[in-house]
């Protein structure tokens, strides 16, 4: 693998898609450790990723506290979070080259054989940490739908998404629709309601 190759997959936007994408899929009461393994798959870990039952029980209480950034409505509840989770579940920064496998980078984790949810919560505190200095607000928000708990990394420079996919803000319009509809009485002509960010 090239160092473009490597680089793009372990980007800081990318670290933080991957953390989005484990907080959701460690979310459920009892979370697959096969659906999250193919999480880590298909965001760079190289194979076979093998996780027992303790693993992924640890990962998922790292998973809630990560959920506390995505849940902060301003970039100084963010900050105060993640300042907590650095000061409390990580170590010093340091570099490594996981012994000459991969090009030099930054952790944060105690150590490169560090347990999955110790590198979880880490790499992700780094990660989302950037994306917070980088665009001074919030790295990620919930999903608006009051039927989706899920969370996603807000980025551009356009409208804030309020919404994890096209899917939640589809079903969120169609329902206030409808839901004007009945409470108006009527259903002609448009209801002047814009599309919107997702």
């Amino acid at each position: 693998m090239s160092d473009d190759d490597w680089s793009t997959r372990h980007s800081v936007l990318t670290t933080a898609r991957r953390t989005a994408a484990l907080v959701n899929v460690l979310a459920d009461d009892r979370p697959d450790p096969d659906e999250v393994a193919a999480v880590l798959l298909a965001y760079g870990e190289t194979g076979p990723v093998g996780l027992g039952p303790e693993e992924v029980t640890g990962m998922r209480a790292a998973a809630a506290l990560l959920r506390e950034v995505f849940a902060a409505t301003t970039a100084d509840e963010a900050a105060a979070v993640l300042n907590r989770l650095l000061r409390e579940h990580t170590g010093p920064l340091r570099l490594t080259s996981h012994g000459g496998t991969a090009p030099w980078h930054a952790h944060v984790d105690r150590d490169d054989d560090a347990p999955w949810a110790e590198w979880l919560l880490a790499s992700s505190c780094m990660a989302l940490a950037v994306l917070l200095w980088d665009r001074q607000r919030p790295p990620g928000r919930t999903c608006a739908s009051g039927s989706c708990r899920n969370v996603f990394v807000a980025q551009g420079s356009g409208p804030e998404r309020r919404y994890c996919s096209r899917r939640c803000a589809t079903r969120e319009r169609v329902a206030a629709h409808r839901g004007r509809h009945f409470a108006g009485g009527s259903g002609g002509g448009s209801d002047g309601a814009a599309e919107g960010p997702v």
